[in-house]
C-alpha cells in the first residue's frame, strides 16, 4: 500500500485539506496520513523541524507532501527530493535544505505554477508524481534535474563564551517549547559543566529531566524530546504562556531568545 504523508499550513477551518485528500484518493491503494496542518504561516524553521523530526517514523518509499508557503515565489516550483529512500514533494522555498542540509541530495523539477494554472493543478501534479513513484524510482519518471534556488541558513545556537543563546522553533499543543539546540550540541558545549537556563523574573532551570512528572505539578523543567531537541515545559502547565515564550517574526525569522549559561 502506498503511504503519503501530509504537512501543511492550511489549518482546519476550511476544506483545503479535504480537497487535497480527495485528489490523492484517486491513487489506487493510497493511505494518507496527516503529520500536521497547523504550521504557523511563514515560520520556515518550525516547518523544517516538524518535517525532519517526523519523516523517519514512516516506512521507506513514503511520499511526503509539503504544502507550506507554496506561493513563496511569483512562479512557484514543485520539486522532488529523494532522501534516505523517502520522497519529498515540496515548494522550492527553502524548507528542504533547512530540514536536510545545504546539499540535501538530488532534486527534480515536477511542476511550475505559472499564471495559466491554479493550485489544483499543483495538487494534481503532485498526485501524478506519487503514482509514478509507486512504479519507478525518481530518476526514471521523466523529470529534469533541478538546482534549488532557495537555501536559507538555519538559525543556530549562538555561543558567546560560557553563554549560549537559543531560539524557539516550535510550541506544541501543551505549550511545551522546543529550542534550536539538540542533545548532541548541548552535551558538546556543556562538557559536563553545571548550567542554568534563564528566564524573566529570575526564573531558571538547572537540571535535565527525562519525564514531565519528574517535578511537582506546576514546576518548570527541561528535557530532550523524542526528536532530540531541548524542550522547556511545566508539569501539567503551559510553559509558553507562563514564561512569556513565543514564536516571533522578523523577516520570517524567529528571534525569541533563551540563554543557557554554563558554569
Amino acid at each position: 500500500m502506498a503511504i503519503v504523508s501530509l504537512l501543511s499550513d492550511f489549518g482546519l477551518q476550511d476544506a483545503s485539506v479535504a480537497s487535497i485528500k480527495a485528489i490523492l484518493a484517486r491513487i489506487p491503494g493510497v493511505n494518507v496520513i496527516d503529520i500536521s496542518h497547523l504550521l504557523e504561516p511563514f515560520y520556515l524553521q518550525q516547518a523544517a523541524y516538524l518535517l525532519s523530526s517526523s519523516y523517519s517514523h514512516f516506512p521507506e518509499r513514503t511520499c511526503h507532501l509539503i504544502f507550506f508557503d507554496t506561493f513563496y515565489e511569483a512562479v512557484p516550483t514543485l520539486v522532488l527530493l529523494e532522501k534516505n529512500n523517502h520522497y519529498f514533494l515540496a515548494p522550492d522555498n527553502g524548507i528542504l535544505p533547512l530540514a536536510f542540509g545545504r546539499e540535501p541530495g538530488i532534486v527534480w523539477k515536477c511542476f511550475e505554477l505559472d499564471a495559466s494554472k491554479n493550485f489544483k493543478d499543483w495538487v494534481v501534479a503532485a498526485s501524478e508524481t506519487v503514482q509514478k513513484l509507486q512504479i519507478s524510482p525518481p530518476a526514471d519518471i521523466g523529470l529534469a534535474n533541478h538546482e534549488l534556488k532557495n537555501s536559507p541558513q538555519p538559525i543556530l545556537p549562538k555561543i558567546d563564551g560560557n553563554t549560549v543563546e537559543c531560539h524557539v522553533i516550535h510550541i506544541d499543543r501543551f505549550e511545551n517549547v522546543v529550542l534550536n539546540i539538540t542533545e548532541d550540541q548541548f552535551l558538546k558545549i556543556s562538557r559536563n559543566r553545571p548550567f542554568r537556563i534563564q528566564f524573566m523574573r529570575d526564573d531558571e532551570i538547572s537540571k535535565i529531566e527525562t519525564r514531565y512528572n519528574a517535578v511537582r505539578e506546576g514546576e518548570k523543567l527541561c528535557r530532550f524530546n523524542s526528536a532530540g531537541y531541548l524542550e522547556i515545559a511545566i508539569n501539567r502547565g503551559n510553559a509558553a504562556s507562563l514564561l512569556g515564550l513565543k514564536l516571533s517574526r522578523e523577516q520570517h525569522v524567529m528571534y525569541n531568545t533563551i540563554k543557557i549559561v554554563f558554569e
